[in-house]
């Protein structure tokens, strides 16, 4: 099915889109990654601050998927999909101009200033994805067959992950000076790309839009989560967002003071898991040959606890690098234990990416052609909140002097809750 897919990589109806969200997906983690890198080795010196930081750079970039999700949702369904990009990329130029900006005050040594720039932009590239994200999944039923709406969407989802491996990579070797530039050219290659989006009008009847964050989110949210199959799918969707959460939180910090690595290892590390991730959704992809099933997802979700409880243990047990010293890119690779700690990292993406996929296939197919982009929108609202309590669980836990890799194993148990919920989503749907 996903080689069948990459034929639509040649079509105007997707090639445009699928590089557009490719180049957003890219730039969002080069910026976020420098930022969070930078902080962890350059300005902060304590792996509670560190984590503390991270979380608050994670808390910033979800408010606005809480304020903003339900108002975004409804201009999609209301308004030309492709003209909302060209909005949407034209502000990512400012976006990536002042956050640059910020990055360049901190490495002078302006770390107040630099470092509260750097974090307004992360505020606003989450304005940013808040408003593009429900665009990328619910324009595909309008382009793409009905048949082509899975591939497209694995497609998608293994380009964003692969987008995120190139700017992770380039994050770890990049310097500060680099990426400030790099994400600049990135934002206006993007701006093209997107002006060659095709067409994707209103499909259903006018809406009124309720401009009142609150009121509009809980009526989405009501609106989308009475259909069973979709609660349970966002809910599912939510727990292993909640997941990645705590590991994004945790990562940098543990790659620094467990695996005591440099950030170019930090980098790898990450870069792994995307690719694992991007691995993943294409397996999947392939094993359910084109039909939107959560067959697999409970078992892929309990493999993927597995690995992670196996990773904790891993990183207790890992041998650290001489006080003072940190291990390179080449130190790390040829450490005895290194092999291991990498392939268990690349089992964690891979079930990760085989339980996701199709649930985000069932958001834009459970419900008709005009209400695809609320759904997204209500799933973004609702995975904001599971995002932010994991991002909460990781300040409390470092609070209470719990170390990186114990917090693995609250990972290792949410993934349990997310086994049952795709299992009751399985059932729902057969």
């Amino acid at each position: 099915m996903m080689l069948n897919a990459l034929g639509l990589l040649k079509e105007r109806r997707f090639l445009p889109l699928f590089t557009t969200q490719f180049l957003g997906a890219f730039n969002d983690n080069l910026f976020k990654t420098s930022m969070v890198l930078f902080a962890t080795y350059q300005v902060f010196n304590n792996p509670a601050v560190e984590s503390n930081f991270n979380a608050l750079a994670t808390g910033l970039s979800l408010i606005p998927f809480f304020l903003l999700s339900a108002l975004s949702g409804q201009l999609a369904d209301t308004t030309d999909k492709a003209k909302i990009i060209r909005w949407v990329k034209t502000a990512e130029i400012g976006i990536m101009l002042f956050g640059g900006t910020g990055l360049m005050l901190a490495r002078a040594g302006y770390h107040s200033i630099g470092i509260g720039m750097m974090l307004g932009a992360v505020l606003f590239l989450g304005v940013h994805s808040t408003f593009f994200g429900p665009i990328k999944y619910a324009i595909l039923p309008q382009h793409l067959d009905e048949d082509e709406v899975l591939g497209g969407t694995g497609l998608v989802e293994a380009g964003t992950y692969l987008a995120i491996l190139l700017g992770t990579v380039i994050a770890g070797w990049i310097s500060v000076e680099g990426a400030s530039i790099l994400v600049l050219c990135v934002a206006g290659i993007g701006w093209i790309m997107g002006r060659l989006v095709l067409p994707a009008p209103r499909v259903g009847p006018e809406l009124a839009i309720n401009f009142n964050p609150v009121t509009s989110s809980w009526r989405l949210i009501s609106a989308t989560m009475h259909i069973r199959r979709l609660f349970l799918a966002i809910c599912a969707i939510s727990f292993f967002w909640t997941i990645g959460a705590v590991l994004i939180v945790v990562f940098p910090p543990l790659v620094k003071n467990v695996l005591t690595a440099d950030e170019r290892v930090a980098s790898l590390t990450i870069a792994i898991f995307s690719v694992g991730v991007a691995i993943g959704s294409v397996i999947i992809n392939s094993m359910l040959k084109g039909k939107i099933s959560a067959k697999y997802s409970p078992a892929s979700v309990i493999a993927m606890g597995i690995f992670v409880v196996a990773f904790s243990i891993e990183a207790r047990n890992f041998t650290p690098a001489p006080d003072g010293h940190l291990y390179s890119v080449m130190d790390f690779l040829t450490h005895p234990q290194s092999v291991l700690v990498m392939l268990t990292l690349m089992a964690i993406a891979i079930t990760g990416g085989m339980f996701v996929v199709p649930l985000y296939a069932f958001l834009t197919t459970t419900v008709t052609k005009d209400q695809t982009a609320r759904t997204v929108a209500a799933n973004n609202v609702v995975n904001s909140g599971a995002m932010v309590l994991g991002a909460l669980l990781v300040i409390v836990l470092a609070a209470l002097h719990v170390s990186n890799a114990d917090m693995l194993l609250a990972v290792a148990a949410m993934c349990l809750i997310a086994a049952w919920i795709a299992q009751k989503l399985h059932r729902a749907c057969d």
